[in-house]
């Protein structure tokens, strides 16, 4: 069995054996940046640096949440505003591996940026196993390439640190427990954010709107669990589809796009099983999202596919 503590003393006496000299970490505020970068805070204290990434593709109000967070934990931290220069990188793209390894690399190049301004040797990413399971090697086909695995160069000049690359979702929510951090119950976000909730190109004007999306679907899940409405599930989200359908707006007729709602229950992301999401949440999702967006979507629709054959994400 897992025993978290356990875990987080050998990690840091390791940490403190391998990092000889300023390190940086790529944090996103999700679970698994965040116990990272605890334990090697914990082992190298002032020697890190946080680097946050705001790639445009965050949920509503990420990057402000994610300061907050940092400041909290007493973290040296740099924020990083790239947002036109992903739009810029990702103009065109709508093969969705094409995109996790355009963000991947530009991820890699403002990492080394900062590394070279700062002096500093390691890069530290909070990879799991499922992030290098699913992307595949010699062994294993790519289901997906995660953005901290399959979008990494095959040269790069930081050496890389990543103490929790053998554990599970699951495993890692216990050290955020034992760690007595507020995040140890935040839902995944992938690193790509919500580039990859856009099927087809991943345009600032198609962002805003999936952005928008994800944030009703959020609250209102949310609120239901608050009020005992439903269980909470282990991820839920907005995809924006690249499909339009006809509607009514008004009393004439309307061409819109269309938003799938995602909402599964897991234990590891290895595999999951969609939400049986109340039909009263469901009404009011699909009631927000078409009278905030009512110009832009006339169609909601929920996903009841399972993983396998799915994957939690559309992307």
């Amino acid at each position: 069995m897992f025993n978290a503590q356990e875990f987080i003393t050998k990690t840091i006496q390791i940490l403190k054996n391998e990092i000889k000299e300023k390190a940086l970490i790529a944090f996103s505020g999700g679970v698994d940046s965040t116990v990272t970068a605890v334990l090697v805070h914990k082992a190298v204290g002032n020697q890190l640096i946080a680097v946050h990434v705001d790639t445009g593709y965050m949920r509503k109000n990420e990057s402000i949440e994610v300061k907050k967070m940092m400041e909290e934990l007493s973290l040296n931290y740099r924020l990083v505003d790239a947002s036109q220069d992903f739009y810029d990188s990702l103009k065109g793209v709508k093969d969705p591996e094409k995109k996790r390894k355009i963000i991947g690399g530009k991820f890699i190049k403002i990492f080394e940026k900062v590394a070279d301004e700062e002096k500093i040797e390691y890069l530290v990413q909070g990879t799991i196993a499922p992030d290098w399971i699913e992307s595949g090697d010699n062994l294993r086909d790519t289901i997906k390439s995660h953005h901290n695995v399959g979008g990494l160069p095959d040269i790069m000049k930081l050496k890389l640190v990543e103490p929790l690359r053998d554990l599970y979702k699951d495993e890692v929510r216990k050290l955020a427990r034992e760690l007595g951090l507020r995040i140890s119950e935040r839902q995944p976000f992938p690193g790509p954010g919500l580039a990859i909730r856009i099927i087809g190109e991943a345009t600032p004007e198609r962002t805003e709107i999936v952005r928008e999306a994800c944030f009703i679907v959020e609250k209102e899940i949310e609120d239901s669990v608050e009020k005992g409405l439903m269980e909470k599930p282990w991820q839920y989200f907005a995809v924006l589809l690249p499909v339009k359908t006809v509607g009514v707006h008004g009393d004439k007729r309307a061409y819109g796009n269309i938003v799938a709602v995602r909402a599964v229950q897991s234990i590891d992301a290895m595999t999951c099983a969609y939400s049986d999401i109340p039909q009263k949440v469901l009404d009011n999702i699909s009631t927000k999202i078409t009278n905030n967006l009512g110009d832009k979507i006339n169609r909601i629709v929920y996903d009841i596919t399972n993983k396998p054959p799915s994957t939690v994400e559309w992307e």
